[in-house]
């Protein structure tokens, strides 16, 4: 089993030019999660996200309450959109689950 998250964003803030950053993993740890978010911190403008994504310890609940939880937590006046897949790394059966702000 493994995996590929990408990032897509403008090269130094120019629409022009798009960078893509691409992030494999191979054989994935049970219990942990790969993080992409938006924005490296706060600021004015807010600055992009930079580097690998996050690692997460996953909590011993079901996809819903994860992505609940992860949604709740996310700030409110940036949060946009959410993406949570659950695979289950002995059989490759996955489950996901998408959340916009504005839907």
């Amino acid at each position: 089993m493994n995996f590929a998250m990408s990032i897509l964003k403008s090269a130094e803030g120019d629409g022009s030019s798009c960078q893509r950053y691409t992030f494999a993993y191979s054989n994935p740890l049970a219990g942990k999660a790969k993080f992409i978010h938006t924005y490296k911190c706060d600021g004015n403008p807010l600055p992009s996200f930079e580097g690998e994504p996050k690692t997460l310890e996953l909590p011993d609940v079901d996809i819903d309450t994860l992505t609940n939880i992860i949604w709740k937590n996310l700030n409110g006046d940036n949060k946009v959109s959410l993406f949570v897949r659950y695979i289950d790394l002995e059989t490759g059966k996955y489950e996901s689950r998408i959340v916009n702000k504005n839907v």
